[in-house]
């Protein structure tokens, strides 16, 4: 007997229904257009999110008393626009960073394809570069090595590149500015997953020239539909801001001297991000606590790893105490306090080892699906064939049909983008390491909706299932 459905993430109200105030005030004020009061607050809201620096405390310690601030904020002085979408977050960020037909960009694999479609509209390029083992995202030194292979066979340095941080987990962003600076690359972190993770204390997405947020229905808040985009300063958040609402001059008529578009976020949509925003810190909080019960549900299950963040600096430095001197002294040499990966886990996700055999294996990849795949967000498109070049194995297969069955959402990780059909002609370079990661990953339940109770439930159905 299915309880209920348990969806892979959806957003929650906040318990005061401050969405709703927002938008009946948009409809009493006759505010239902892609602009208004709600839209203006809104990205006030997110400015002031996204530019608190939290300086992580410090292991207690007498080589702390030396003027090292823990748990203190500072902040930084990012401008904000809110958007329809994601999507669109990052094609105006391309387009301010000067992208165009003939053009190549860097691009992480393992993502979905909002991260590279929109290098395609504008002509360009996508150049798919692999991850790192431990935290999923794009590979650094493979990413220089792709630039310099760029550089020796068309004599141009591709026009951006374009991290992600997958499933909320932080890219090793130091590296990845340091090397971008060295060839004067500009960087849009695709933030879209990655809302209120932190590397270093500092919010995702303010890092590089611009930053990509989303606010679509499965992300950590919502609006619905919607995004935004993090700029510089305010002279880059003007031209977005012109880009997003059709580049109309400043006539009493409508004059155009450009290419714009209807990118704005509407009041109604910001009216419920406004609200989401009292609750932002509450549900990544709540993803946490979900993660940490992954991590420790599935401990002790053989052949099943969470996946989570990269060890901290004090964990790498085994046979230390935490407390120890020699630990302190090197985070001040490393120029770190404390953690560097703070991960908001927007979705938690599994491996299977490929000796795990679960029930129903062998009938894995049987039947050609037909019909919708993803719950609400499901397209009607049939498969010419049950298998493709790269899947997932079918152990991962058979656990996500035994969860569906039980009214439990859980997917693949994304496909590569270097193995997608309609990217097939694209440059990649590759490690394995997104493949292989693919084959054998899955995602499970993680949104505020989820209950500790339902975690319980996922869990031992997982169990159940292994044989």
């Amino acid at each position: 007997m299915i309880k209920k459905r348990i969806y892979l993430c959806l957003a929650h109200m906040s318990d005061a229904g401050l969405e709703q105030k927002y938008i009946q005030e948009a409809f009493d004020t006759n505010w239902v257009v892609p602009l208004g009061p709600n839209v203006n607050g809104f990205e006030k809201d997110l400015e002031s999110f996204v530019n608190e620096i939290k300086v992580p405390e410090l292991v207690e310690g007498p080589t702390f008393n030396d003027g090292i601030s823990t748990g203190s904020t500072t902040c930084l002085n990012k401008r904000v626009v809110a958007l329809s979408a994601g999507t669109a977050a990052i094609h105006l960020a391309l387009i301010a960073c000067g992208v165009g037909p003939g053009d190549e960009v860097i691009v992480q694999s393992f993502t979905f394809c909002a991260s590279s479609n929109p290098i395609t509209y504008l002509g360009a390029t996508p150049v798919f570069v692999d991850s790192e083992k431990d935290s999923w995202n794009i590979d650094p030194e493979l990413m220089e090595e792709a630039i310099r292979d760029r550089i020796a066979k068309t004599g141009r340095k591709p026009k951006a590149i374009v991290p992600v941080a997958l499933y909320g987990m932080p890219y090793d962003i130091d590296r990845i500015m340091e090397i971008a600076n060295r060839y004067d690359i500009p960087v849009i972190e695709d933030a879209a997953e990655g809302f209120g993770s932190r590397w270093k204390g500092q919010v995702l997405g303010t890092f590089g020239r611009y930053g990509v947020l989303s606010f679509n229905g499965n992300k950590m808040i919502t609006t619905s539909g919607g995004g935004a985009l993090i700029c510089p300063d305010t002279q880059a958040w003007q031209r977005i801001m012109w880009l997003a609402t059709q580049a109309r001059e400043a006539y009493p008529y409508y004059q155009h001297e450009a290419i714009g578009y209807n990118y704005r976020m509407s009041n109604i949509c910001a009216g419920i991000g406004r609200g989401q925003m009292t609750v932002a810190n509450d549900h990544i909080n709540h993803h946490k606590h979900v993660q940490k019960m992954y991590e420790e549900l599935l401990a002790g299950v053989l052949g099943i790893h969470v996946h989570s963040q990269p060890c901290s600096l004090y964990d790498r430095h085994a046979g230390l105490d935490p407390a120890s001197h020699e630990i302190a002294g090197q985070a001040r040499n490393d120029g770190m306090q404390g953690e560097k990966y703070d991960s908001n886990y927007w979705l938690c996700t599994i491996t299977l080892d490929p000796s795990l055999h679960v029930k129903g294996q062998e009938n894995a990849y049987k039947t050609v699906i037909q019909g919708a795949v993803g719950g609400a967000a499901g397209v009607v498109h049939a498969s010419k064939s049950a298998h493709t070049d790269c899947e997932p194995n079918a152990n991962v297969e058979a656990l996500r049909v035994i969860l569906d069955q039980a009214g439990i959402e859980a997917r693949p990780l994304w496909k590569p983008m270097h193995k997608q059909p309609v990217y097939k002609d694209a440059p990649a370079y590759v490690n394995g390491v997104s493949e292989s990661l693919f084959k054998v990953g899955m995602c499970l339940p993680s949104g505020p909706c989820v209950s500790d109770e339902d975690v319980d439930y996922i869990v031992t159905c997982i169990k159940n299932a292994i044989i």
